[in-house]
C-alpha cells in the first residue's frame, strides 16, 4: 500500500527539476498565507462582522419596540434613527410581505445576518438582500399588516479591511514566488546546459567548449563531464590513428603480394592466393569502418524516405518490396544512417530471397521494419550478434569474408542517434529487424 501511494504521488509531481524546486519554494509560502488568512477570517473578520451585525439587529429591534410605544412620535423616531444611527426606515402599511429570501450559503455576511435576524426577529418575519444595491442592504421586517423597510449601509455589518488584508497577503506572495522563479531559472540553467551537452556528445556530435557554471556542485559535475569527454575523444582518436596506421602498413605488403601473384604461372594457386588477399582487404576495410571517427560527420535534416529508396535502387533487386510513408524528415548524420541501412539490407540480400521494407512515422519517432525469408538467427543469439567481432557458426554468421562487425556498426550508429535496433522472427519465417529513430 505504501509503495502504491508513493508511486501515485510521484506520478502527480512534475518531472522537471525547475518545477519541482518551484513547488518546494511556493507550497510553504502558499500554505503559510492560507493559514494566516484562515486565522484572520475566523478570529478577526468573521467575529468582527458578527458583532457589527448583532449591534445592527439590536438597533432594529430597539426601533421596532420604540415604534410600538405610543409615547414616541413615529416620524420623529425615524428621523432620530436616520440621523444618529444611519438607519433609513419606512413603514409600508397594508403591503404584502411575500418576498422570497435567497439562501446564499457561501456568503459569510448573509449567514451571519440570517442567523441574527432569525434569533431576534423570528423565522419567516424578515427578508434582506445583499446583492440588490452596491452600497446598501435592504432589510424588511414584518409588522402587523405591513412591514418596515430598513436601508442599511454595507459598512455597518462588514469590515472593508478584508480587501486590504487580501491585497497585502496576495501581493507579497506573488512577489516572493516571482523572485524564486528568477533565482530557480538561474540555478537550473547550468543543469539544463549540462544535460544538452551530454545528449549531444552521446549522439556523437561536436560540441563547443563547454563552460561549467552555477552552484559549486553543478560546476564540479560539469568539469568532470568535460574531462571525461576529452578523455573519450582522445581515446577514440588514438584508437583510430593506431588502426589506421596498422591498416596502412598492411596494405603495402598486400599490394606487393598482389604484384608477385601476377607472376605465378600456376593459375590455380594464383587464384587461391588472390582470394585470400581480397579477404584480408575486406577485413581491413571493416576494421577501418568500425574504428572511423563519427565526430567528423555533421547533423543535417534529410528525407529518410528518399534515402531508403535510393539505397533499395542501388541494390537493384526485384525481390525487395517497399512500403514507405512519404516525406519523413529527420535530423541526423545522413551518411551514417545510410551505412547502417546498407549493412542490414546487404545481410538480408546475402541470406534471403524475398525482402519486405517498411517505413512508418509514429508521432515523434520513425519505425523501420525489414523482413526477409532467410534462415534467421536463433533467439538466444539476438543480443550477441551486436557485439564486435562476434560470429555465430550457423546460418547468417557463416561467412569467411565477414569479421562480425556489420551489425555492431549498425547498432552503434542507431544508438548514437538516440534510437534502438531489435531483432525478431519475421512473418516470412526469416529475420525481422526493427529500427527505432527519433524525429
Amino acid at each position: 500500500m505504501y509503495y502504491g501511494l508513493n508511486k501515485f504521488i510521484k506520478n502527480l509531481l512534475p518531472k522537471r527539476l525547475f518545477y519541482r524546486a518551484l513547488l518546494i519554494v511556493a507550497i510553504p509560502i502558499i500554505v503559510i498565507q492560507l493559514i494566516i488568512t484562515i486565522v484572520f477570517f475566523d478570529s478577526l473578520w468573521i467575529k468582527t462582522n458578527k458583532g457589527m451585525t448583532r449591534a445592527l439587529v439590536g438597533e432594529i429591534k430597539t426601533f421596532i419596540t420604540a415604534y410600538e410605544n405610543s409615547e414616541y412620535n413615529n416620524n420623529d423616531l425615524s428621523g432620530l434613527f436616520s440621523i444618529y444611527l444611519d438607519l433609513n426606515v419606512e413603514f409600508k402599511n397594508n403591503a404584502p410581505f411575500d418576498k422570497e429570501l435567497k439562501e446564499r450559503w457561501f456568503s459569510p455576511i448573509d449567514r451571519t445576518l440570517r442567523r441574527e435576524l432569525k434569533s431576534n426577529i423570528g423565522n419567516g418575519n424578515y427578508w434582506f438582500s445583499t446583492t440588490s444595491y452596491k452600497e446598501l442592504i435592504p432589510i424588511n421586517i414584518k409588522h402587523n399588516n405591513g412591514y418596515f423597510e430598513f436601508l442599511i449601509p454595507k459598512d455597518r455589518i462588514t469590515s472593508t479591511s478584508a480587501r486590504m488584508f487580501a491585497l497585502w497577503i496576495t501581493l507579497p506572495a506573488l512577489l516572493m514566488i516571482s523572485i524564486a522563479i528568477i533565482f530557480l531559472k538561474n540555478q537550473t540553467r547550468p543543469i539544463v546546459n549540462l544535460a544538452k551537452a551530454a545528449e549531444k556528445f552521446g549522439r556523437g556530435e561536436n560540441i563547443d567548449e563547454y563552460r561549467p557554471s552555477g552552484a559549486l556542485e553543478i560546476r564540479q559535475a560539469g568539469l568532470e563531464f568535460d574531462r571525461m569527454r576529452k578523455r573519450i575523444i582522445r581515446h577514440l582518436n588514438q584508437r583510430s590513428e593506431m588502426l589506421s596506421g596498422i591498416s596502412h602498413d598492411l596494405r603495402t605488403p598486400l599490394t606487393r603480394l598482389k604484384l608477385q601473384i601476377s607472376f605465378i604461372k600456376e593459375k590455380e594457386l594464383s587464384k587461391k592466393m588472390s582470394s585470400d588477399i581480397d579477404e584480408m582487404e575486406n577485413m581491413l576495410n571493416e576494421y577501418l569502418q568500425f574504428t572511423s571517427s563519427t565526430y567528423l560527420e555533421k547533423n543535417e535534416t534529410f528525407d529518410i524516405s528518399k534515402l531508403i529508396e535510393s539505397i533499395i535502387d542501388k541494390f537493384n533487386n526485384i525481390d525487395i518490396s517497399k512500403k514507405l510513408d512519404p516525406r519523413v524528415y529527420m535530423n541526423g548524420k545522413k551518411n551514417l544512417i545510410k551505412r547502417s541501412l546498407e549493412n542490414v539490407i546487404g545481410n538480408s540480400i546475402k541470406y534471403a530471397k524475398k525482402i519486405n521494407f517498411e517505413l512508418i512515422k509514429k508521432n515523434n519517432s520513425i519505425l523501420i521494419i525489414i523482413d526477409d525469408d532467410g534462415p534467421g538467427i536463433p533467439q538466444n543469439e539476438y543480443n550477441n550478434v551486436f557485439k564486435p567481432f562476434y560470429k555465430i557458426d550457423k546460418s547468417r554468421g557463416d561467412s569467411k569474408s565477414s569479421v562480425g562487425l556489420g551489425l555492431s556498426i549498425t547498432s552503434d550508429i542507431i544508438k548514437s542517434h538516440g534510437g534502438n535496433i531489435l531483432l525478431d522472427k519475421s512473418n516470412l519465417n526469416g529475420l525481422r529487424v526493427k529500427i527505432f529513430l527519433p524525429l
